[in-house]
């Protein structure tokens, strides 16, 4: 027998069913949000990862628990991400080599880095510095250019492997400059800077924030950075830019994603507060060391910018010839 009911009841129902994802929506967080940091505690990742957990967690008044889940250069705790429910509890530390330069080598990635997920703030992130052992006859990036093209392909350079951007930026220098350098892929940036000191090889190509200690102590020879402009920290250390490379403007940025479909207003929220972090004076004193300078880009602005980042690095990696550890 067919039910009739009455207008007032179908109308609360209606009402009853739309309200039903805002008021979940509104509820967020109300449980425990997971940040899973797809490297090894204590590199640029982690740090960024857990000062911006702490904060998140002080803000929302909930528990933001970071979760290192390492392995394929980053690919393995992605993969993890992407494959979970969008409900705003299971979140990840993304960047330029779990996002950008896995998805572009020859083996690629299980998930498309656009696709599959929710880009959602942007942190920032270490530029990349060339340095050469100090005995080596050439005291700026120009210098080195005219040693190098006197002996094409006698030179080296290590960087911390296969497809990184350490590896990325040398290589693009190569192409700009016209000069012939041999690639020694390591399996991390301290055994290139221990052989870099020991005379190994003849160059580095590495991020700023691990070279730093290296480089302040007079054992490795900066020759430029590829930040945009010079850091507060290292006013003696010239940019790519500026030695004559204005394509070479690059970082290895880290930034907040999640699953594809998380709600509109669970992002908001959270690329505001990842902003308002970052702008805290604490944070900004932690991250200058590094050479982090942050960003604010909104979410749709930021998932452009992945975008653009794919574009740029594609034809710069199938040039390289990188391939997968």
């Amino acid at each position: 027998m067919l039910e009739i009911r009455p207008m007032k009841t179908l109308l609360a129902i209606a009402l009853l069913a739309l309200a039903a994802p805002l008021a979940s929506a509104q509820a967020w967080p109300a449980k425990p949000v997971k940040i899973i940091v797809p490297f090894a505690p204590g590199g640029s990742a982690d740090t960024l990862g857990r000062l911006v957990a702490q904060r998140l967690s002080e803000a929302l008044r909930q528990s933001f628990v970071v979760e290192n889940r390492p392995g394929a250069g980053g690919v393995l705790g992605s993969e993890l991400a992407a494959k979970a429910l969008p409900d705003g509890y299971t979140l990840v530390v993304s960047g330029i080599a779990s996002h950008v330069i896995a998805p572009l080598l020859p083996q690629g990635t299980p998930y498309d880095p656009l696709r599959d997920f929710t880009h959602i703030a942007l942190f920032g992130g270490p530029p990349a510095v060339f340095a050469v052992d100090p005995s080596v006859p050439a005291k700026d990036l120009k210098e080195f250019v005219s040693l190098a093209k006197g002996k094409p392909g006698t030179l080296s350079y290590g960087s911390p492997g296969n497809g990184t951007q350490g590896q990325l930026v040398a290589e693009l220098f190569k192409q700009l400059a016209g000069i012939d350098l041999l690639h020694v892929p390591y399996k991390g940036a301290s055994a290139a800077l221990t052989d870099l000191m020991a005379g190994q090889i003849t160059a580095v190509s590495t991020t700023l924030s691990t070279a730093a200690g290296q480089i302040r102590a007079g054992r490795a020879r900066a020759l430029a950075i590829s930040a945009a402009q010079r850091l507060p920290d290292y006013p003696d250390l010239p940019t790519f830019a500026e030695m004559g490379f204005p394509e070479l403007v690059a970082t290895v940025w880290f930034s907040l994603s999640g699953p594809a479909g998380l709600p509109p207003e669970v992002v908001s929220r959270l690329n505001e507060e990842v902003r308002r972090a970052l702008e805290l004076p604490e944070i900004r004193q932690r991250v200058k060391h590094d050479g982090i300078v942050p960003n604010r880009l909104d979410a749709k602005e930021f998932t452009a910018f992945v975008g653009d980042e794919l574009r740029r690095w594609g034809p710069i990696v199938r040039a390289s010839g990188a391939k997968n550890d």
